[in-house]
């Protein structure tokens, strides 16, 4: 390329020397004269015989310099389609990193869930020791019947006065059908029957209690361990797929570097291929070489 681009340079320099020459032809030549003295105003450039001859050599200088110019230009061309030439990388498979697969988290459940593990037995003899607790402790606790009778029958007073007249008041007989004593036995006998009953009602809510803690319990224990199953698989992926990217981007660099060592070669193997000249120009060059 540096011979063809000397060769170019000296056609053109050439072509330009016979252009300046070409371009002084005039058609007379102009003297003043001054004093007795001649001056010349234009001195005479004639043109020459073989005008025809410098105006094809003229032609064939910038015909060559034209082709080694267009031959220049094509090697640069290549040089610079082979500099611009990107690896093609797509062969290679981009690892895709792996998912764990998604669990549902298992809710808690309630009391509700508790009664419902009874057996229709242990949920009906429930129903039936709650409403006789509830009977016999409505009538025997604070507020209720026998707890105001006992309370009535220790303040009883042996009279009373009621006023059927005004200012004139008649006696009221009191006779109490109760005694203090009775009515603290019934309320035993009752009170009695009354704690086998809410022990039955408390046992009953006691299980339903430990049903829920305990399924309660295990579903936590299930949550646990479906959480650390994913963890576990999703450092597994994780770890598989570093190793998978490193070796991707390994097999890259390699391919990249073999790539570009390759179009290095390429780059010099252009460089060095010589300009094919067409012989209706060889005349021009080899005059050019041979002055050398």
């Amino acid at each position: 390329m540096s011979q063809a681009q000397s060769i170019s340079n000296l056609c053109n320099q050439r072509a330009q020397e016979i252009s300046n020459e070409i371009s002084n032809y005039n058609v007379c030549s102009k003297v003043i004269k001054v004093d007795r003295d001649d001056y010349s105003l234009e001195k005479a450039s004639p043109m020459p015989s073989n005008v025809s001859s410098l105006l094809l050599e003229k032609a064939r200088l910038h015909s060559t310099q034209g082709f080694l110019m267009e031959a220049i230009k094509a090697k640069e061309a290549e040089m610079d389609r082979i500099r611009g030439l990107k690896p093609s990388l797509t062969h290679i498979e981009v690892p895709v990193r792996k998912v764990p697969v998604d669990f549902d988290i298992i809710e808690s459940v309630n009391e509700s869930w508790g009664w419902e593990q009874l057996t229709d037995a242990e949920y009906s003899e429930y129903l039936e020791a709650e409403a006789y607790a509830s009977h016999l402790g409505q009538f025997i606790h604070r507020g209720g019947k026998l707890s105001s009778m006992r309370t009535q029958i220790s303040n009883l007073p042996a009279i009373e006065w009621m006023e059927i007249e005004t200012g004139k008041r008649t006696p009221v007989k009191i006779t109490a059908h109760h005694s203090a004593k009775e009515l603290h036995a019934v309320h035993e006998e009752i009170a009695a029957t009354h704690r086998v009953y809410e022990q039955r009602v408390n046992y009953f809510k006691a299980k339903v209690k430990n049903l829920v803690s305990e399924k309660n319990a295990a579903i936590q224990k299930q949550n646990a361990d479906m959480s650390a199953e994913y963890a576990k698989q999703e450092k597994l992926f994780n770890e598989e797929y570093k190793v998978a990217f490193d070796a991707y981007n390994a097999q890259i660099m390699v391919e990249t570097m073999n790539f570009n060592a390759q179009r290095e070669l390429d780059i010099k193997e252009t460089a060095a291929l010589r300009i094919q000249v067409d012989p209706r120009f060889q005349s021009v060059i080899d005059l050019f070489l041979n002055e050398e």
